[in-house]
Parts: structure tokens; sequence; C-alpha cells
């Protein structure tokens, strides 16, 4: 009997999950943003302005959904011994297009960029008192943990630009996601495609977190650039329909993969073996926490489409890369292999 990791029905919808505009540093306002990724087959854009949420009921279209979200950080004291301070930047996603009120709130703190100038928009409980932020594991997990239980959707972003250490980064607790690709940091010279620190994640114990791929775009500079920052990395979501409501719970299940260019257009597990069929590509490997690599390429050059591995309990987690001609990646989550064999 055939178990699929990635659903087997449903649509795929394109997604960017980590996006400014205008509303606080970005340049492009939220039309000219839509416009830019619907031309590029993009159905969803999570607008994650700075420390400030707000809705764009007005891009909505049968074609586009946006999601409503918003970016935190919480940033180390500056530091004299010349290295950059380290800082935590946290992207919250609301889980229905009602929600509108910002957890986590300061009524005069926390805005830059053009933010102060929508601060009469921001939506917030009255009652609860400011949330004072500080650089530390605690109010970080606070901070998690407060929107959690309100049903946001929370992804740790870019890591590697981030500069914080692995033993602040093990600390964290209750993110959904985290980014193992994020394009504006990448084509501005970061490190930010993180495989490797995702892995690390897991053998710390973190074995329910996800990962996205996001842009993280700001658009200082114009289409066309080769320091462009829209485009460039996604996440492929799988629902029934381009509701909020399925996208949204599509996110919580983790049924969606991380991309820089590849598909994922099969992934089952049956009979003991994991099948993988994808776009054109040069590679499709199978990580998991053993030293236990596994990979399968076309032995007489060129591209692949399909592979087949064998799977044994003894590997407990997997996840699937693809790697196309050009080394763009596609990554799923991992999976844990007791619940795939059953």
């Amino acid at each position: 009997m055939r178990k699929y990791l990635l659903p087997e029905s449903g649509n795929y919808y394109k997604a960017n999950l980590h996006c400014h505009t205008t509303v606080s540093d970005g340049k492009l306002p939220p039309e000219i943003v839509k416009k830019v990724y619907k031309e590029k087959g993009y159905s969803v854009v999570a607008f994650t302005d700075h420390d400030i949420m707000i809705p764009h009921p007005e891009l909505k279209d049968e074609e586009f959904l946006p999601l409503s979200g918003y970016e935190m950080e919480f940033t180390e004291p500056p530091r004299t011994d010349g290295y950059s301070k380290r800082t935590c930047h946290l992207c919250l996603i609301a889980p229905t297009a009602e929600d509108t009120d910002q957890v986590c709130w300061h009524r005069e703190k926390y805005l830059f960029g053009n933010a102060p100038y929508y601060r009469d928009r921001a939506k917030f409980d009255d009652s609860i008192p400011d949330f004072e932020r500080e650089y530390s594991v605690e109010c970080v997990n606070t901070a998690i943990k407060t929107a959690e239980e309100k049903g946001y959707f929370v992804t740790l972003n870019h890591p590697d630009w981030s500069r914080e250490l692995i033993s602040d980064l093990v600390q964290y607790e209750g993110m959904d996601a985290m980014e193992i690709a994020n394009y504006s940091c990448l084509v501005g010279g970061y490190g930010d495609y993180v495989p490797w620190l995702y892995d690390e994640m897991l053998r710390v114990g973190k074995t329910d977190l996800f990962v996205i791929g996001a842009d993280d775009n700001h658009n200082v500079h114009p289409l066309g650039h080769a320091r462009f920052d829209s485009c460039g990395a996604w996440t492929m979501i799988n629902a029934e329909s381009l509701t909020y409501e399925n996208i949204f719970a599509s996110l919580k299940k983790g049924d969606f993969y991380a991309s820089r260019g590849p598909e994922i257009k099969e992934l089952y597990v049956e009979d003991g073996k994991l099948y993988v069929s994808c776009s054109d590509a040069f590679c499709i490997k199978v990580v998991c926490p053993l030293r236990k690599g596994r990979s399968a390429y076309n032995n007489a050059g060129g591209v692949i489409n399909s592979a087949s591995f064998p799977l044994s309990r003894e590997d407990k987690y997997i996840r699937v890369t693809i790697v196309d001609e050009r080394g763009n990646t596609a990554d799923t989550h991992y999976y844990s292999v007791d619940e795939l064999l059953g």
C-alpha cells in the first residue's frame, strides 16, 4: 500500500512566505509586488512587513491569495568586539484573513522604515500590556509560544545572515518552520541555503520542524538587475483550492516543499522503498541523520526524472533533495521512517 509523503491529490500553489513592501522598508508597493509575483506564476504571497501587520484583502482575486503577517526582530545590544550583532528574526503568518490582531505588540517601539505611518492601522488586544523585546532565548520563546497559542504559522528566518550560533538556534522552541533558503540573502552574498543547519536541528531533537523557501524581498534593485531579490526561492504548497483556510491548513500540516527551481511531482513509500519523481534533475538525494547518504544519477549522462531508494528503520528520519543541472535545489522536510513504514 502506498503512503504519500506529499499529497497524491490537490493542487500545488507557488508561494513567497516572506515579503517586504513600502509598508516598512521595501521599495515596491503591495500592488506592484502582486503584479511581479503573478507574472512569475505565484498564487500566494505572505505580506510580512517589519513589525506591523497590514492585511491586503484588496489584492485577492481568483488566482492570487494574500496572506497576512509580519516579521519580528530580537537583536542583541551593540558589541565592541568588532563582530556583527546577533539577531533573531521570525515571520508570523495569521491563521485566517479575519485574524488581524497582532501578538506581542508594543504601542510605541520597534517600528521603522515607513511602518510608523501605519501605526494607527495596527490592530491588537488593548487589554494586553506592551511586549518588551530583548535578545534572549526566553524572550524569543515567549513570542513564539504567544503566536502559536493564537494559531499563527511561525518561521525562523535567514539564520546565516542573523549571525546566531547553533547553540542559540537549538534553544528556540515551537517554530513551525525555518527558511532553508532565503533568496535576498543569497544574492546579497550570505550563505542562506542551510540544509546542514536543518540537519543539525533534527539531530538535537527538532523532529517536527518544517522547511520553506522564501525571498525576503525588499526590491532595492530594479527588475532585471542581477540582485533583484524576488522570485528566487519559494514554497510549493499542496492544497485542495486557493483559499486562506486551505492554504493555511496545508502549511500547518507540512504539505509543501521548498524550491529554488526543481519540481517534485510524486513522493511516496511502497513495499519498503521511497519513490521520487521530479522535473529534470542532475541528482536525487535522500538524507538521514546517519552517515548513510544515498543518491541517484543518470549514469549515461544527462538528466534523471525518477529514482527509488530502500528504507530501513535505522534511518529514523529522511528528507529528499533534488538538484538540477544549474545547481538549484528542491527540499522536503524530514519524515519519520517509522511512520512511513507503519
